[in-house]
């Protein structure tokens, strides 16, 4: 599942367990989550088949908000999303946007490293609550 600036990382949990956690660590660290997507819901209305994969988008307007004032274009990057999925092992991974990856590709500049920091360690903060057992 290796992909360029994205951070996958199995989890410890069942698909649906993963994300709820997930989703309740960014809402108890104050943080917005504008939308759920579940893919495989939206498969099963056109009568296919996928796997538990779900998108949660989610976000802070004062952490985006500055990256977005450096260079606007990361916009199409922000809100952060999360993604969870289980793939035909049975196994479940959560996988996110390396913000570290995200300031290369828009080329920020040294104005937004504490900014880039704090987006870095709070994903990961919060994706190890959710798929740590």
């Amino acid at each position: 599942m290796a992909a360029e600036g994205l951070i996958t990382i199995k989890s410890s949990h069942g698909p649906e367990v993963t994300m709820n956690r997930f989703e309740a660590e960014v809402r108890s660290r104050g943080l917005t989550v504008f939308a759920y997507i579940d893919h495989a819901a939206a498969a099963a209305a056109v009568s296919l088949s996928l796997r538990p994969t779900d998108l949660l988008i989610f976000g802070n307007a004062k952490g985006g908000t500055p990256l977005m004032q450096a260079v606007q274009a990361i916009g199409i990057d922000l809100p952060l999303k999360v993604l969870v999925l289980q793939d035909a092992s049975g196994n479940t991974w959560l996988s996110y946007n390396d913000p570290n990856w995200l300031a290369q590709r828009h080329g920020l500049d040294d104005s937004t490293t504490a900014a880039i920091k704090a987006m870095s360690d709070g994903l990961k903060a919060i994706a190890s609550k959710a798929t740590e057992p």
